[in-house]
């Protein structure tokens, strides 16, 4: 038997209450070297694989998981080590020992870090044969409480989804439907079984129609666009799929990682045209594409968002700063839209030092890119009081200025 360096790390209640970090590093440090050994022992691999997802939940369950940084690192984990132990070299002996260490872990799991296993249960089996054996286990019960929910009273299985999972890689499709059936009110992780089948059959549009037509309230439409997407993928509908899905179901934490998200996924896309599906679908808010558009190098394009709606004075500032020496002009742009939107009173917890680096930034970015009257001009129309911020502008650039003054170059 391998001898696994993090099997002492996660024994029970290994971690306290503020935990959250070193549990992690350790998570990782657990995937190194599972992976590690994967390269020249699969079998050892997979084994080290289902003890460290048996002892996950034990070590981690005193630990403050609000922040939901441990239950991504958990999740990921969950889908790096499945593949390791469904494709080792097992007989149906050995995986079965595994598969009933994983389903007594599963029962044990509180707080939930490995209930993704279930959804993935089928892999794990690796052959129909053992699915079905599996399935067989698990249907007799998530019948029987089934028929009590269907006559109101309260019932749960933690076996549901290794049930559907698994009577999935069995193909016995029809069973699946029949029990989905008998549930009134059923969940997105179980209903989503029903429209796999569906697009197994090759009847994507139905299997869209399914979850659609059945997904309840707390489904969000994030997550049913995320499934039509995949599934319209799979059957090579990809112009569908980004016109249909995309833009709903690859939303990230940023805009920029919303866009390199989808640049990955349909690579067949130029930039500057999926920037602009993406400008599109934000109407009145071209703005928040700016950054975007200045990390793609797009900087006739950046200048333009800049322009067309508020955005953040910092964000311009900064973007001035960076590319004050390699693109001067696009510079100067960045600092007077800056100057534009603190005198229309945009931005956040702006300062006087705020104000005297914007403006110092378009001096020296004209002066360098040789638009200095153009700059002055844009800075004297900043300046007019008819702008709800002008005086407080004045007052921390320490200047006057005149009445009226041309338009700002770049609008």
């Amino acid at each position: 038997m391998h001898p696994w360096a993090f099997r002492a790390r996660f024994r029970r209640t290994a971690f306290g209450w503020k935990g959250t970090k070193l549990a992690i590093e350790r998570i990782h440090e657990a995937l190194a070297e599972i992976r590690a050994v994967a390269r020249h022992d699969p079998a050892s691999a997979a084994e080290g694989a289902v003890l460290f997802l048996e002892k996950l939940s034990p070590a981690l369950n005193q630990i403050d998981s609000s922040s939901g940084a441990l239950g991504n690192a958990t999740y990921s984990a969950v889908q790096e080590l499945v593949p390791i132990i469904s494709s080792a070299p097992a007989d149906a002996a050995v995986r079965m020992k595994w598969l009933d260490r994983l389903f007594d872990a599963i029962q044990d799991d509180d707080p939930p870090y490995i209930e993704h296993l279930g959804d993935l249960w089928g892999d794990l089996c690796a052959t129909p044969e053992l699915a079905a054996a599996w399935a067989d286990q698990l249907v007799p019960t998530q019948r029987s409480v089934l028929l009590e929910r269907k006559h109101g009273t309260y019932a749960f299985f933690s076996g549901t989804t290794l049930c559907y999972s698994a009577l999935f890689k069995a193909g016995r499709h029809d069973e699946l439907l029949e029990l989905l059936t008998m549930d009134p009110r059923p969940i997105w992780q179980y209903l989503v079984w029903g429209a796999r089948v569906l697009a197994a059959r090759g009847q994507v549009d139905d299997a869209i129609a399914y979850v659609r037509e059945r997904a309840g309230s707390t489904t969000s439409l994030e997550t049913i666009a995320r499934f039509a997407e995949a599934e319209l993928l799979k059957a090579g509908r990809r112009a569908e799929a980004f016109d249909q899905y995309a833009l709903l179901a690859n939303q990230g934490n940023s805009n920029l990682s919303t866009f390199r998200a989808l640049a990955k996924k349909y690579p067949e896309l130029a930039p500057d045209k999926l920037l602009g599906h993406l400008i599109a679908s934000t109407p009145g808010e071209p703005g928040k594409w700016f950054a975007t558009a200045k990390t793609l190098k797009l900087f006739d394009r950046a200048t333009q968002l800049a322009w067309a709606s508020p955005c953040d004075p910092k964000t311009l500032t900064r973007a001035a700063r960076d590319h004050l020496v390699k693109h001067p002009a696009f510079a100067m742009q960045c600092a007077l839209a800056a100057l534009h939107w603190m005198s229309v009173g945009h931005g956040y917890e702006l300062t006087g030092f705020d104000a005297h680096e914007a403006h110092r930034l378009a001096i020296e970015a004209a002066g360098i890119a040789q638009q200095s009257a153009q700059a002055q001009a844009a800075i004297e129309q900043v300046l007019t009081a008819d702008r709800p911020m002008s005086a407080w502008l004045r007052k921390a650039l320490g200047i006057t200025t005149s009445a009226s003054a041309p338009p700002p170059y770049g609008r």
